[in-house]
Order: structure tokens, then C-alpha cells, then sequence
């Protein structure tokens, strides 16, 4: 490998050959210290890393994300876990250090998403994070540093073939950008707005009242989209995105889908899912699968005929009302959108996922009906005059 270039296996699939990633002009910001990273494991990594480097710069804490397929899963800051979430995110009886919780926050949002993900962390990498990645299916991690208890644990993952990037921490690409699509050249100023609590100064509704927390979630949920395939809205709640809508072609697929995922991840706290009686043994992954086959509206029968070899005793399946008073007692929850809401059907099913806050670009012609409709619900709206496409 040229300290500029790196030959790739392949391109996003095995027939595009051949491939490589390599700089014009210096060498690369990164070093692979173990394994063979993909063409999508290094725009993961590298998503990722600007991700957690800009949420770390905003918030002041250890940060992390779960990256699939060039959009986050989840994200997150270091904010303290509470037993239940530790019961939740399996971690009960691991001595947590920051970096390690913030991972175990991001890898919590969406634990069926995150299965295969590439990690990021914006600080060292300690054996505590380590200890919690070794027991996740995960295809690699890029950080700016790792010591040397954790690199011995993390170059034993996947029969010594885990991705281990380190990335340089100082690095900063060219003001622009370029790419090819269809051979023809694109080219724009890269996106380094800068996200900070000037863009929450404009609110739009009756309620103005914006608590420290809930200004830091909307950061959190701002930045996050900055990186998220668009269109897409982001559920965020103590310093954790709890769901992502992304790359959808309608804002209301995006909040259905976000608004989904914020339910899933809370019915997960839900006392029967706490105690599901699962056979000694299961590893984790099977254990979240079943958790969601669990809470589904639509299983069928034929689909949980499985679960003799999952549970010692088959447990009786929460009914739709259960689900929905469990959900009303979600609370507080931000919500970030990278475009406009054109219509108050978005604040309506926010609402349902217990959103109090929001931040959106504002814009839309029908601004008027959206605000009168966070007004109906009590929420506080600022409009951010930033637009976060992401493609």
C-alpha cells in the first residue's frame, strides 16, 4: 500500500473491479492497523467519523456511532446509563467508561440495524469498549487512538480479521468536494456548517421554553442528520438518537419510520420484555430478534413456532393497548428534520412518540399549519434556516 492509496478487494459489489480509494494530493488521514476494510466499510468509517468528531466538538463529550450501509443507525454522547437501559443494551455487569457508554448508547437505538455495523468514537478507545464490542457482531471501528488492552481484544474479533482504522484526528479535507456520477463531475463546497444553539434561537410557536438537555439533543439530532441519507428525521432523547427515518422519498415515511423505531427501542424497557424467559445460551443477536418479533403488530403463528427453542415458555404477547399506554409515557423527546415539514401530518405522528421539541429549516408554505399544530400539542418548533441534505 502506497501511503496514498489503497487497493481495494472490490468496489460496492464483488463484480466492480477494480477498486481503490487514494489521494490527489498528500496521504491518506487514516492507517489500517488490522484487517481488509471494504469500499463501504471505509465511507462508513469515514460518515462516521465526521459524525462523532463534530458531536464531540458541540457537546463536549465522548461520542459514538453505528454506521450501516452510510447512515447511522445510532448516535450518541456520554450520558450515564440508568439499570434499566444497562438491562436493555445487555451491559449490566460491565464497568462502563465514557467512550463505552457512549457505543453502547449508539448501538442501542436500533440493536437490529446496528447487527454488522461499523463503530466509530471520537476519543481513545479503552479496553471498557473493547470488552463491549468484542461480544457485538460488528465489521470494524474507526477511532483516533486505541490502547493497548483494547487492541489486543479488538484484533481477536472475527478470527483476527476485525477492521481497525485509526484515523488522524487533526485532519481536515479541501474546502471542495468532488465525485463522479455516470462519469460526469460533481462538484460543491463541502458541508461544514457549523451546528450550534444560535440555529434554536428562532422559535416559531407559543411555547418558548427550550431546557439545556433538550437543546443538546437537538444539536445532537441536527448533526446527526448532517450524515444521514436524506430525506430523514431524527428522534433524539438523553443525548442518545432512539430513531432515524432516513432515505425516504416522502418526509412522512421518514417520521413514521423515525416515530417507529423511538417506539420499538422504549417498548424494549417495557417490564414483559425485561423479563421474556429466554433459554440459557442465546446469543445476543438471537435474543433481538426475537425481542422484535415480540413487539411486531404482524407476526404470524408460523413465524413464532420457532420460539420453543428461544424461550423456555411461550409469553403471552402484549395486546395493542398495552403498547399504546406504555408509549404515552415517553416524554421530552427532540426531534430534528433536515428539510421542512410540508405538513402538520409529521408534528401529528411525532406527537404519538412523545416529541416536545423541534428543530427543522422552516420554509415551507404551509409553515403556518405546522406551527398551529405544535401549538395544538404544546410542543416548542425553532426554525433553523439550515437545510442538511445529505446524498
Amino acid at each position: 500500500m502506497k501511503n496514498n492509496e489503497l487497493i481495494l478487494k472490490y468496489g460496492c459489489n464483488p463484480h466492480q473491479k477494480p477498486a481503490r480509494v487514494y489521494m490527489k494530493k498528500g496521504e491518506l488521514p487514516f492507517r489500517i492497523i488490522n484487517g481488509k476494510p471494504g469500499y463501504i466499510n471505509l465511507m462508513d468509517a469515514l460518515n462516521s467519523w465526521q459524525l462523532v468528531k463534530e458531536l464531540k466538538n458541540t457537546t463536549g463529550l465522548a461520542s459514538a456511532a453505528s454506521f450501516k450501509h452510510v447512515s447511522p443507525a445510532g448516535a450518541a454522547v456520554a450520558v450515564q446509563l440508568d439499570d434499566i437501559l444497562k438491562k436493555v443494551y445487555a451491559v449490566e455487569h460491565v464497568e462502563l467508561s465514557p467512550a463505552a457508554t457512549a457505543y453502547c448508547r449508539a448501538r442501542g437505538t436500533d440493536r437490529m440495524s446496528s447487527y454488522g455495523d461499523f463503530a466509530a468514537l471520537s476519543d481513545e478507545v479503552d479496553l471498557s469498549t473493547a470488552k463491549v464490542l468484542k461480544s457485538a457482531v460488528s465489521d470494524g471501528i474507526i477511532a483516533p487512538s486505541y490502547s493497548k488492552e483494547a487492541l489486543e481484544v479488538l484484533k481477536k474479533k472475527k478470527r483476527g480479521n476485525y477492521c481497525i482504522i485509526q484515523i488522524d484526528r487533526d485532519y481536515e479535507p479541501c474546502e471542495m468536494e468532488k465525485r463522479e456520477i455516470f462519469g460526469v463531475t460533481f462538484e460543491q463546497k463541502r458541508n461544514n456548517a457549523i451546528i450550534t444553539d444560535e440555529l434554536l434561537k428562532n422559535i416559531v410557536t407559543k411555547r418558548k421554553d427550550l431546557t439545556q438537555n433538550a437543546k443538546r439533543d437537538l444539536l445532537i439530532s441536527m448533526i446527526t442528520l448532517k450524515y444521514t441519507q436524506s430525506n430523514s428525521v431524527c428522534f433524539v432523547l438523553d443525548g442518545q438518537v432512539i430513531g432515524v427515518g432516513a432515505g425516504q422519498q416522502s418526509r412522512i415515511h421518514c417520521t413514521r419510520l423515525a416515530g417507529s423505531k423511538a417506539d420499538i427501542w422504549f417498548l424494549r424497557q417495557h417490564p414483559s420484555v425485561l423479563s421474556l424467559p429466554f433459554r440459557d445460551g442465546l446469543k445476543k443477536a438471537e435474543k433481538d430478534n426475537a425481542i422484535d418479533q415480540y413487539l411486531r403488530n404482524d407476526v404470524t403463528e408460523e413465524e413464532t413456532r420457532h420460539w420453543k427453542d428461544v424461550f423456555t415458555e411461550v409469553p403471552r404477547k402484549l395486546t395493542e393497548e398495552e403498547k399504546k399506554n406504555w408509549i404515552s409515557k415517553l416524554k421530552g423527546v427532540s426531534l430534528g428534520s433536515d428539510a421542512f415539514f410540508p405538513f402538520r401530518d409529521n408534528i401529528d405522528r411525532a406527537s404519538k412518540s412523545g416529541v416536545e421539541y423541534i428543530v427543522e429549516p422552516g420554509g415551507s408554505i404551509r409553515d403556518d399549519a405546522v406551527i398551529e399544530a405544535c401549538n395544538d400539542y404544546n410542543m416548542v418548533m425553532a426554525f433553523s434556516d439550515l437545510r442538511l441534505f445529505h446524498h
